[in-house]
């Protein structure tokens, strides 16, 4: 095997016509016969280049709505022949098998039939088979074969030819072939998923993952980690499908962070009023509601300025300019938001490294779909939480009732929570958080850790008592024992939300009817590790 090899044959079929007719010309003007198919063939043969069907090659029509075409020797044959094999040279000569150089192909659109919702049929009928049959014989044998499967592969294709008088070189051909067998992987991914889905198979024997490079990170969590960003090519409104209008490269931490905190704001609907979300390592350290987006910011920074400073800021709402000059006050790593108005965007000019990333709305957090985590020798595949609660659906367990202002904090209360490392407390007042407490190991921790905060604030912003006095607060699980409530009970929280379900639940109670305080069960808990 040489490392150059020239490119005498090539074969054109692409579902996907977009720069067709300009790599046909620019093959053609290099001498390449040009092999193809079905619209590829009439394309390439409307622009005036001659064109050799593949019927011609197999001496086969095309048949069965051209499901069969390519399944054949004299295409396998010329894809799949090793040129200094005197076994295989022999082969071809015996049975009129012509070398195939350059295969070209994009697959059938079955990811664009399944994201606007085709039928079962229409589906079915976009399973390409033709086409990773030959894109996966000619990535074998990429010693000889170039195998191209994306468009933006054709310049750097011709780049290469021009490089080398005609020829590709072995390492440009590896690459070819990786791409090949990843866009392969992952359409069968994309097929297995659709139909575990289809057939309401939550737990599927065999199931596969697929992600198309995003970008490349300048290190991960850490500078010694290398990293990337893949996508997995959904329309879920986020930082994945983002633009970013201006600002440093987004870090690991930074997709990280800005994905927590969109996710986090998308709870609270446009319709509902402007929202507020800070996020700082993932957990939030901010919500609020307010009438104005700038005071749903201004409320949210309010209940704790400290861990706000190099945080991650999310709107429910297109930003404004007065909520950007309340942002651009202090140090702030990314702002996401469905839009941006030419006032906000004319604030953020003079932060060159803030990021500022806008989004065609918001993502719809009641959308059932899966979540994944890797552990070691495997991963962890589970729905995403898309639990949610009503009035209708709290159980008052106290003597005492909570107000309907109450319950609305409650409710408030319990949305973040679902979005708080567990063990999760968060203290709510008004419409905004006043106290979070994350990632503990003891929930009674949390609980005080919250409450510290809420002390600390209070200092700062010159308040005779914490705004945690007259709050509900939220426990992402149930308290196991009393001292998690009476905590909040000193801290000055005057009614609970939590989920039930412990073995001394009685004993929560008693104390909470002891402390005046209410409380109600929701029957559902919102782990999140």
């Amino acid at each position: 095997m040489t490392d150059l090899h020239p490119i005498r044959r090539a074969l054109i079929s692409v579902s996907d016509k977009t720069g067709l007719i300009d790599l046909g010309q620019a093959l053609a003007a290099r001498g390449i016969v040009l092999l193809s198919t079905g619209g590829s063939a009439k394309a390439l043969r409307e622009a005036g280049l001659e064109v050799t069907d593949v019927a011609q090659v197999t001496g086969f029509p095309e048949m069965m709505d051209g499901r069969v075409k390519t399944l054949h020797p004299g295409v396998h044959g010329g894809l799949l022949a090793l040129r200094d094999d005197e076994a295989h040279v022999a082969a071809m000569r015996q049975h009129g098998i012509e070398e195939i150089d350059l295969l070209v192909v994009n697959l059938y659109p079955f990811e664009d039939t399944v994201a606007k919702g085709g039928d079962y049929a229409d589906c079915i009928e976009n399973i390409d088979i033709g086409g990773p049959a030959m894109i996966r014989a000619a990535a074998k044998n990429h010693a000889f074969v170039n195998v191209v499967v994306y468009v933006q592969d054709y310049a750097p294709l011709l780049a290469e030819l021009d490089a080398n008088g005609g020829q590709t070189t072995y390492a440009f051909r590896q690459r070819l072939a990786q791409m090949a067998y990843a866009r392969t992987a992952a359409y069968d991914a994309a097929v297995s998923t659709w139909m575990a889905d289809a057939l309401a198979e939550p737990a599927p024997r065999r199931r596969a993952f697929a992600g198309s490079l995003r970008q490349t990170l300048r290190y991960g969590e850490n500078p010694h980690q290398a990293a990337a960003f893949y996508v997995d090519g959904s329309d879920r409104p986020g930082v994945a499908t983002a633009r970013q209008l201006q600002g440093k490269e987004l870090s690991y931490n930074n997709i990280n962070d800005t994905d927590a905190a969109f996710e986090l704001v998308s709870e609270f609907k446009p319709e509902d009023g402007p929202a507020c979300a800070i996020i700082k390592h993932a957990n939030p350290c901010g919500v609020a509601k307010g009438a104005t987006l700038e005071e749903a910011y201004r409320r949210a920074f309010d209940c704790d300025r400290t861990s706000a400073f190099g945080g991650i800021i999310a709107l429910n709402q297109p930003l404004d300019g007065a909520t950007a000059e309340a942002i651009a006050e202090i140090f702030t790593e990314v702002v996401i938001a469905p839009g941006a108005d030419d006032e906000a965007r004319a604030v953020f000019a003079a932060k060159k490294n803030l990021r500022l990333l806008v989004t065609d709305g918001l993502a719809d957090t009641a959308q059932a779909g899966l979540t994944y985590r890797q552990v070691s020798g495997g991963m962890l595949v589970q729905d995403r939480d898309i639990g949610r609660l009503t009035r209708g659906d709290l159980k008052v367990v106290t003597q005492k009732a909570p107000t309907e202002a109450q319950i609305d904090d409650m409710l408030f209360a319990w949305t973040v929570a679902k979005h708080v490392k567990s063990n999760a407390i968060i203290y709510v007042r008004d419409g905004a958080t006043v106290g979070v407490g994350a990632g503990q190991m003891s929930r009674v921790d949390s609980t005080r850790i919250a409450a510290r905060k809420a002390q600390d604030m209070a200092e700062a912003l010159g308040l005779d008592q914490p705004l945690t006095h007259g709050s509900v607060v939220a426990s992402d699980a149930f308290f196991p024992f009393a001292d998690g409530l009476l905590t909040a009970a000193e801290a000055g929280a005057t009614a609970l939300i939590q989920p039930g379900g412990s073995m001394r639940d009685d004993e929560v109670i008693r104390a909470a009817d002891e402390a005046g305080l209410a409380m109600v069960f929701t029957g559902m808990r919102h782990f999140r590790h």
